[in-house]
């Protein structure tokens, strides 16, 4: 049987593991299939080595599971500041990310932190810095290399 290779794998590989992070019922499953992975037998190693996690993040999933069942690998709060968007303004600003620039009138090939932060100004009258819309840009849309 001949091996299937996925052409430019280690950057489909971030895409993979991006696509991933955006809802919690995908990190849910990811959990799952850590701890599946464990059950059957492969180290905590192994598994975040093939997940692209740490091992003490899958030795956490293994213990909450083994504490309180698959409800333990179910996401509770997160800590920190709640965000300043709201549900629909991130659906609104992942369809935005998604086209160029140019597709809002802006002369631009890629979005960057520093342009989302002056379109989100401009068009939102929300203020946000540039390093804040670059983490919003990788979490949210297809981006350019283009960091700035």
């Amino acid at each position: 049987m001949k091996a299937v290779a996925i052409a430019g794998a280690e950057s489909m590989r971030q895409v993979l593991q991006d696509e991933v992070r955006r809802s919690a019922v995908s990190r849910y499953d990811h959990r799952l299939h850590g701890v599946l992975l464990v059950s059957q037998g492969l180290s905590c190693s192994e598994v975040g080595r093939l997940l692209g996690k740490s091992v003490r993040s899958v030795q956490y999933w293994v213990h909450r599971f083994e504490q309180d069942g698959v409800a333990g690998l179910i996401e509770g709060q997160r800590p920190g500041r709640p965000g300043r968007l709201d549900r629909d303004q991130l659906r609104a600003l992942s369809a935005l990310l998604r086209e160029p620039p140019s597709a809002v009138g802006l002369n631009a090939r890629f979005w960057s932190g520093k342009l989302l932060a002056q379109f989100l100004e401009r068009e939102w009258e929300m203020l946000l810095g540039p390093r804040q819309c670059q983490r919003l840009c990788q979490r949210l849309g297809p981006l350019s290399k283009d960091t700035s």
